[in-house]
């Protein structure tokens, strides 16, 4: 079957009638593409009226406008560091400014999350000579880099927030920051200093920051950072292998690590109760957000935005609207009860 169908069969010796089954199935399948490819600009509102936000994942200027073609409302997740990969030295402040300006005028005023540089772990950039790292996911990535590396994060901030004053209008900024890999309060205090410092300096507008949700101390700790954060943005790829203990690149541990675990699936559930606590809200950029099986189960969990590879877009928003926030909470509570994954997808 086509790469993109949800499932499929290999039959080694397919007879006719197979053989009609299964363009009969294709020909389904491209007519439910066409579909919601017709339907993609339509807001995913539920069956009884309830709104999830679906946006996207990109990490490359041109896909913004890509985005909204597919039917985005906005970026929930840019990966800068595209900006930073193969090349021989790290981009100036003025080359981050034009890639960040391209996107937001492709935007046209919907949001762009930008979140600062995420090296480290499985993203190796020889120009920095970091260290080898005998465990380098539990190593300085994401903004513990930023952190130690001033000379990186400084001018990347002096990019986002001159971004975000030249796309404020009316007082609206569409440029949020977001931090990754926050696993202590202390980071996202000494982050937020250093970008208040920046924004300060050049005097620009005041834009809300966030954070990701990527490590079980940050779920556990999301009172107290939810206090310091405008919005979380939970990173189900990461969360699993750290909730778990499974390498999501391991070969034969991968299959394992099941964003669709009840731990995992309760880590979220804690997330969102700390957000709401404090009158914030959270997203979800993980490859969880673009199974239609997982965005069922987040939208119930009150997870308010959804981001995803662009080609999930189309598909995600018809399938919300298919379904009543009622039975997506019924649902995300019977998730919470299983034992495994397998119950999970199995409900």
């Amino acid at each position: 079957m086509h790469p993109r169908c949800d499932a499929g069969n290999l039959y080694l010796e397919p007879d006719a009638a197979d053989l009609a089954l299964a363009r009969r199935a294709y020909q389904d399948w491209q007519a439910r593409r066409e579909a919601e490819r017709l339907a993609c600009y339509l807001p995913a509102i539920t069956t009884d009226g309830h709104r999830i936000e679906v946006v996207a994942n990109i990490g490359a200027a041109p896909e913004a406008e890509q985005a909204v073609n597919a039917g985005a409302e906005g970026i929930g997740l840019l990966r800068s560091e595209f900006l930073f990969l193969q090349r021989a030295e790290p981009p100036g402040e003025d080359e981050q400014f034009a890639a960040y300006s391209a996107m937001t005028r492709a935007l046209n005023g919907l949001p762009l999350i930008i979140r600062t540089l995420d090296i480290g772990g499985d993203k190796e950039v020889p120009y920095l000579s970091l260290p080898a790292e005998a465990n380098p996911f539990l190593g300085v990535r994401g903004i513990r880099l930023c952190l130690a590396r001033p000379d990186l994060f400084r001018p990347q901030l002096r990019a986002i927030y001159r971004t975000a004053a030249s796309a404020t209008k009316n007082d609206v900024c569409p440029v949020k920051i977001m931090f990754p890999m926050i696993a202590t309060l202390e980071e996202l205090l000494a982050a937020r200093a250093i970008a208040e410092e920046v924004r300060r300096e050049l005097d620009a507008p005041v834009v809300e920051i966030g954070i990701m949700i990527e490590v079980p101390s940050a779920v556990l700790m999301a009172p107290e950072l939810a206090r310091h954060a405008d919005f979380f943005s939970v990173g189900t790829n990461d969360l699993t292998q750290y909730t778990l203990a499974m390498d999501r690149l391991h070969p034969s541990l991968a299959r394992q690590a099941d964003a669709l675990h009840p731990a995992v699936l309760r880590m979220i559930a804690m997330t969102v109760q700390a957000a709401r606590a404090a009158g914030k809200w959270v997203g979800v950029c993980g490859g969880m957000a673009g199974d239609p099986k997982g965005a069922a189960i987040l939208a119930g969990l009150g997870v308010s935005e959804l981001s995803m590879s662009i080609p999930s877009v189309a598909a995600i928003k018809a399938r919300l609207r298919n379904l009543s926030f009622a039975d997506m909470e019924a649902l995300a509570r019977r998730a919470l009860a299983c034992k495994n994954a397998a119950e999970v997808r199995a409900l």
